[in-house]
């Protein structure tokens, strides 16, 4: 990944927590958007959603994303993690259970339903914008 460590800085502070992005995805050549809730770690944004929501299905037939929040647009690779309380899953279920602790308990998310599962999109490039100064980023660099 070609960050500047700013540029990391800034993507921590602004969306190592719950943050509210727009996802769009790609259905028979048409745009579709989604205001999601959202989590940023290590180039990547990880959303809990229902396995069979249009996203879902959307990103499984064309997995190209889009997004955009806070003065960052970005596009990557949406990919189905699976089932939110697997086994492989249970270190960054417990890190997402933290970030939307504000709303995850109030019956939006039903973790013991199999269908409820982890979006990652894996970022390739995007653009941060902070105080005056643009940074240009190659997620892919080291893939």
């Amino acid at each position: 990944m070609s960050i500047q460590p700013q540029a990391a800085a800034v993507m921590n502070q602004r969306f190592g927590k719950d943050s509210l992005i727009a996802l769009a995805t790609v259905e028979e050549g048409k745009p579709f958007v989604r205001a999601v809730n959202a989590y940023y770690e290590d180039g990547s944004f990880y959303i809990i959603t229902h396995a069979l929501s249009n996203k879902m299905r959307q990103l499984a037939a064309n997995p190209a994303a889009s997004l955009c929040g806070d003065w960052f647009t970005g596009e990557g690779l949406g990919e189905d993690m699976g089932w939110l309380l697997s086994g492989p899953n249970q270190a960054l279920a417990d890190k997402l259970k933290n970030a939307f602790a504000a709303w995850y308990h109030n019956g939006h998310i039903n973790e013991n339903d199999p269908n409820t599962h982890i979006l990652r999109i894996r970022l390739t490039h995007g653009v941060l914008f902070d105080q005056g100064a643009r940074y240009d980023i190659d997620f892919d660099e080291s893939l």
